[in-house]
């Protein structure tokens, strides 16, 4: 930062734009000077967690959508998403503080290079004593990411895809309920042990299953975990994806 005020910020007087260029095409390039700020955001989070007694992390990983104009090197369509972009990986905690993040080109996977956002932060975590908890949506349901969680105490719960064999195991809940639709959803939840092809083990998986008044077909979503809470209480765990916990700072 004083390279971009250039010692004059006593003074309100801003960089001249030849010293943002060469703070940006200089300092910014270094690689010492990218990792730095790569792991400043936990830097930052570790000073926080020094003065407060943390019992448990949960982080959230996800993919975000940065729009851009122009030719920007590195940015390209994005399907999804329905723009020219850049296609970001983020990882918060559940106080809402930013982890660890990483800009990627816009047609990108939204789960790539997941390891090297999730390893840094695994490592500043790995000594404490605290619960350690994980949550991502269904570009996330890797059998590698579920290993590297597990084999780093992490309970995680992740979306899965609704494959057919999936499907399969809760036919008996896709029949509509017999008698007048409630106007609330009713919702109904089971479990079940899987193994896909590619995943070194069986998991647990939780399926839950709303039926809408007004709605010809259920809404059906699964979810892969190694929580040994309630069905429904790992869908409520899920579900408060985004959105930060009251934040004990003040």
């Amino acid at each position: 930062m004083c390279q971009v005020v250039g010692g004059r910020a006593v003074e309100r007087t801003a960089a001249s734009t030849g010293q943002v260029g060469r703070f940006e095409t200089e300092a910014l390039t270094a690689t010492a000077n990218q990792a730095a700020l790569t792991q400043l955001s936990g830097k930052w989070i570790d000073r926080v967690r020094n003065a407060r007694k943390l019992t448990k992390i949960v982080l959230d990983m996800d993919s975000s959508v940065s729009e851009t104009c122009g030719r920007q090197e590195g940015s390209a369509y994005n399907g999804h998403f329905g723009c020219t972009c850049y296609h970001p990986l983020f990882c918060f905690n559940q106080f809402g503080d930013l982890e660890g993040a990483m800009l990627r080109e816009g047609n990108v996977h939204s789960a790539k290079d997941w390891k090297k956002v999730l390893d840094p932060i695994i490592a500043r975590y790995r000594d404490l004593d605290i619960a350690l908890l994980f949550r991502g949506d269904a570009a996330f349901a890797n059998p590698n990411i579920y290993e590297r969680l597990e084999t780093e105490r992490y309970r995680h719960a992740i979306r899965l895809p609704a494959i057919d064999v999936l499907q399969r195991e809760i036919e008996h809940l896709l029949t509509r309920p017999v008698g007048r639709p409630p106007k609330a959803p009713v919702v109904l939840y089971h479990d079940f042990m899987y193994q896909a092809v590619g995943w070194n083990r069986a998991r647990r998986v939780i399926a839950k299953v709303e039926w809408h008044r007004g709605e010809l077909f259920p809404r059906v979503g699964f979810i892969v975990t190694n929580l040994g809470m309630r069905a429904k209480n790992v869908v409520h765990f899920y579900n408060q994806r985004g959105t930060a916990e009251p934040d004990s700072r003040g």
